[in-house]
């Protein structure tokens, strides 16, 4: 088969490669596309390795068509349109994946549509939901509102019966998160989101704060944090280090909540992704969730869709077609 290798020099090319092959309880797919997540941007540059046992090649998602199934699996057989997340492997014409990550197309969705899907849903619904335990009627904080995790959150805070705050780059992407769902946003690059986040709060603290920029954001979540209120840190795009203020963490009886999903064992991926299917997928097969893609690429300018990354000038995802 063909891949996208990454040489010492961090080149890309598109080149032949040993085909996966299926083992027990896994299931063997025929990429259609798959999806760009800032992880491969970091593991490109050497910074992200793939979890013991993973494949080496890029991508954490794809969607296409079955081609086997191993010894154990059941729900799945070959010519089945599904979609996947990987622990690595995406960037490729095959690719294989424990069936707990395997989950049907949702009705309606075509391939790239499909391949958007199961990063990002499955990092925000673990994360807001399992690990922050959102209920109807919270206040949440979506930083990065713009990008593929934060449409998600989006969507997933205005069906569930949440209201949300974005932070953005751009007037025109929290307008666009706005019309997603959003009660409101406001403009990194116009200082510190505090006081506008504190109006959206209105005295009340905010219940869930996703954020993925880490050290430069601590402070200033700590102080919007409202009594019980929960921070789960997925990222460190301002940095690893920020000095915390424990008597606030301490008289808030907040929690502060480090989360990672590509390293987790398949048992718990598996979790997220029944409860992806039981609660979120019927709302997408009904329209009430939307798949947001920026922009899509020929697998073969993988480096392309890289640099749109990198320019943090994306709203949704980057998708990429095989």
């Amino acid at each position: 088969m063909k891949a996208i290798l990454v040489a010492d020099d961090q080149s890309l090319s598109w080149s032949d490669t040993e085909t996966p092959q299926v083992d027990a309880g896994e299931v063997l797919i025929s990429v259609k596309a798959t999806a760009i997540n800032r992880a491969d941007l970091l593991q490109r540059q050497g910074g992200y390795p793939p979890p013991p046992g993973a494949s080496p090649i890029l991508g954490l998602e794809c969607a296409g068509d079955v081609i086997e199934v191993g010894a154990n699996v059941d729900g799945f057989q070959a010519g089945d349109r599904v979609c996947a997340l990987l622990a690595g492997g995406g960037y490729a014409e095959v690719a294989s994946a424990p069936v707990g990550s395997v989950l049907p197309i949702p009705d309606g969705l075509d391939y790239e549509q499909a391949a958007s899907l199961p990063e990002v849903y499955a990092t925000a619904w673990i994360n807001l939901y399992m690990e922050a335990g959102m209920v109807a009627g919270e206040r949440a904080i979506l930083h990065a509102g713009a990008s593929g995790v934060g449409t998600a959150g989006v969507q997933l805070c205005r069906v569930f019966g949440q209201t949300s705050f974005v932070t953005a780059g751009e007037a025109e992407k929290i307008e666009r998160c706005v019309a997603l769902g959003a009660s409101g946003g406001y403009n990194r690059h116009e200082g510190s989101f505090l006081e506008a986040a504190e109006t959206f709060a209105d005295g009340q603290g905010i219940d869930v704060i996703l954020d993925p920029v880490g050290g430069q954001y601590l402070s200033d979540n700590l102080v919007l944090l409202g009594t019980g209120g929960r921070l789960v840190l997925i990222g460190l795009m301002g940095g690893p280090k920020a000095e915390i203020n424990l008597a606030v963490l301490m008289g808030k009886r907040a929690r502060v909540i480090g989360s990672t999903l590509r390293s987790r064992p398949n048992a718990e991926k598996a979790d997220v992704m029944s409860q992806l299917e039981q609660h979120v997928w019927p709302k997408i097969s009904s329209g009430d969730i939307a798949p947001i893609i920026d922009s899509v690429f020929p697998i073969q300018d993988t480096d392309g869709a890289h640099r749109r990354m990198a320019s943090n000038e994306s709203f949704g995802k980057i998708v990429l077609t095989v």
